[in-house]
């Protein structure tokens, strides 16, 4: 397979972004948060807190927020994993930029059915 830049056997990866540090090195090398670990669902808010002196990432991630946006999407929409955008996530919080809205939690810990209906409703409004 031939990308671009490359040749065939010799395939070079696509870049998907203008990121010069490694995406952990934002993290300081953290893949897990502080505090608990924010559900994939959870709802993050932006607050009226700004500063220019943000990382290129939390930027991103606030101006994602001024609109409620889940923690999976901030991770899609930033192209990083999952537990690189809790760690994100969580920091803004912890400085006052974001709010986190988690959803509800059943008795064990998981999903509540009402939960659960929404998402299969939005599946399938999709």
């Amino acid at each position: 397979m031939t990308r671009p830049g490359g040749s065939a056997g010799h395939a070079t990866p696509e870049r998907h972004d203008d990121r010069v540090v490694p995406v952990y090195a934002v993290t300081g090398g953290r893949t897990r948060s502080a505090g608990p670990d924010l559900p994939v669902e959870s709802l993050v808010v932006a607050t009226d807190r700004w500063t220019a002196d943000l990382q290129k990432e939390h930027r991103m991630i606030v101006e994602l927020a001024a609109r409620p946006v889940s923690l999976i999407e901030v991770g899609a929409r930033l192209r990083v994993p999952v537990g690189v955008a809790r760690v994100l996530v969580s920091d803004l919080a912890d400085a006052g930029f974001l709010t986190v809205h988690t959803p509800p939690r059943s008795a064990d810990g998981g999903p509540t059915p009402a939960m659960l209906q929404r998402l299969l409703d939005g599946l399938r409004a999709h």
